[in-house]
């Protein structure tokens, strides 16, 4: 008969050793997703929820809009990239036990084309305790550092650029998709940041669903008086309801066009009053640029909010 004490010792030893099983490994990592895990030490407690809202509209068409230094749509993929490492490393810092996080991409329209929906279902994920292992977050790793490129590619092939409705998706699809009370939920929108979609063109007063550099012309908010003629007749998009205090929104890629040096200012300004309008807990909305500059920007949203 086995005495009790080395049976207790024994059964202690076991659950030491389950328990190192459990945590996420770090060796064998490159310098960058090393630092990325020390980093995102203080998200360990957190459940992530994060989705990505694409802009297929024409601005990704590298005819109509090219730029030398880097596509808009290379820039867009890029940045899909580097918040997947995010992602991947926030779920290394925590015990696997605690696993319950998801991420996934969408459109408003839906892509007509039925491979750029076969490619995106690829990329949703929830990992969870069941799921865990080494193999899946490799598998992550690669679809989401190749796939958001094949989207962009079947759609500039497909040449169907039937806008963005991106007003349409907060009010029919933001609180049922990307809002879970029991996650931090993160929304990315990547979209030069006007708003367009022929099948939902709303306007209530001098509000709108939808916001293109002609409408801005249209408003007279072209000169340094712009700030008092949208306050004044106040302009913007119409709000579609309260209850997004749950949701984080980051909105990347902003590109405006060149009618006026407010230009940059008015979108920001649309924005900003549309997402304090419906009680967005949190928001930032950058300028396109370099993903090389922008990677901090990204990093410190996801890893710095409990400091604002």
């Amino acid at each position: 008969m086995i005495p009790v004490k080395t049976m207790l010792s024994a059964l202690l030893t076991c659950l030491f050793f389950l328990q190192c099983a459990e945590e996420p490994k770090e060796e064998h990592l490159d310098a960058k997703m090393a630092s990325l895990i020390t980093d995102a030490k203080g998200t360990a407690e957190e459940n992530w929820n994060v989705g990505f809202l694409l802009d297929l509209s024409d601005r990704i068409n590298p005819e109509k809009y090219p730029n030398p230094a880097m596509e808009f749509y290379q820039r867009d993929a890029t940045y899909i990239g580097s918040i997947a490492e995010l992602f991947n490393a926030h779920l290394r810092t925590k015990p696997i036990r605690t696993w319950n996080d998801k991420i996934q991409i969408y459109f408003d329209p839906e892509p007509s084309n039925g491979n750029i929906n076969t490619i995106s279902e690829e990329l949703k994920y929830h990992f969870t305790r069941q799921n865990a292992s080494k193999e899946l977050l490799e598998e992550f790793l690669i679809r989401y550092a190749l796939n958001p490129t094949k989207i962009y590619d079947l759609a500039i092939e497909d040449g169907r650029y039937v806008g963005s409705d991106t007003w349409g998706f907060f009010k029919n699809k933001v609180q049922p998709y990307c809002i879970d009370q029991q996650h931090r939920n993160i929304l990315i929108i990547l979209t030069d940041g006007y708003i367009f979609h022929i099948n939902n063109k709303k306007t209530e007063g001098n509000r709108t669903s939808f916001l293109t550099p002609e409408e801005v012309r249209r408003k007279k908010l072209t000169d340094s008086s712009w700030r008092d003629r949208m306050e004044k007749e106040d302009f913007g998009f119409i709000p579609v309801g309260e209850g997004f205090d749950a949701l984080e929104v980051l909105v990347l890629n902003i590109n405006p066009s060149q009618n006026s040096p407010y230009e940059e200012d008015v979108l920001k300004a649309f924005w900003t009053d549309w997402f304090e309008k419906m009680g967005v807990k949190r928001y930032e909305i950058q300028r396109t640029d370099l993903p090389s500059n922008t990677e901090k920007i990204i990093k410190d949203f996801f890893l710095n909010h409990s400091k604002n």
